[in-house]
């Protein structure tokens, strides 16, 4: 699938593909992008109207890492000031620039729309939430028999299901604690970002 025309907006490829791992990856990004545009747009504006800024910072940390990992630079940029803005309690800030921030939200789906409705398969070792949730199961399961080549495994099939940033990161510890035996530390963190598979 033709992505030159991302470029032409300012998005950057080069660094969506770097983060996913593969064109093939990044295009199933983009289309997920896409998708939960509904949902989470849903989302953070019903938690602005409730002025609850504690879990509206969440939100759009999640979303700053979503668009970093797509190549949004710009867009990741407006949502890390709203969610620090958030912390700091600078509500003068949020209230400002919420309607701004949801405007550039809509314009870079509308932008990834030909992606995000196309018709393509998703990358081949790419798993979804029921089969993520199962190997994270095995996982632990695996750590706590202290079966390294097992957990080694069944680590990297669990890096086939499309974590956030955060998520992506913490994985890689885990996997650096299972090289170094490190089987309690690296079950801390499964358990973690095991929460977040949906």
């Amino acid at each position: 699938m033709d992505i030159s025309f991302l470029e032409a907006k300012g998005i950057n490829t080069k660094v969506g593909i770097e983060f996913t791992g593969s064109n093939e990856k990044y295009i199933s990004a983009l289309k997920r992008f896409f998708t939960s545009y509904e949902d989470n747009n849903k989302k953070v504006q019903e938690l602005f109207e409730k002025r609850d800024f504690d879990n509206y910072g969440i939100v759009v940390h999640a979303l700053k890492s979503n668009s970093k990992m797509v190549g949004a630079m710009m867009l990741s940029e407006v949502f890390e000031k709203l969610e620090i803005a958030s912390k700091e309690r600078d509500i003068l800030y949020v209230k400002e620039n919420h309607n701004i921030m949801l405007a550039e939200y809509r314009d870079f789906v509308e932008l990834i729309r030909p992606i995000g409705e196309a018709d393509v398969a998703p990358p081949a070792d790419e798993i979804d939430g029921e089969k993520a949730k199962e190997i994270a199961g095995e996982l632990l399961n695996a750590l706590d028999d202290f079966d390294d080549e097992k957990s080694k495994d069944l680590a990297k099939k669990l890096s086939g299901y499309p974590f956030r940033l955060t998520q992506k990161d913490q994985l890689g510890s885990a996997i650096k604690h299972i090289d170094n035996f490190m089987y309690d530390d690296a079950a801390e963190i499964i358990k973690e970002i095991s929460k977040t598979i949906e």
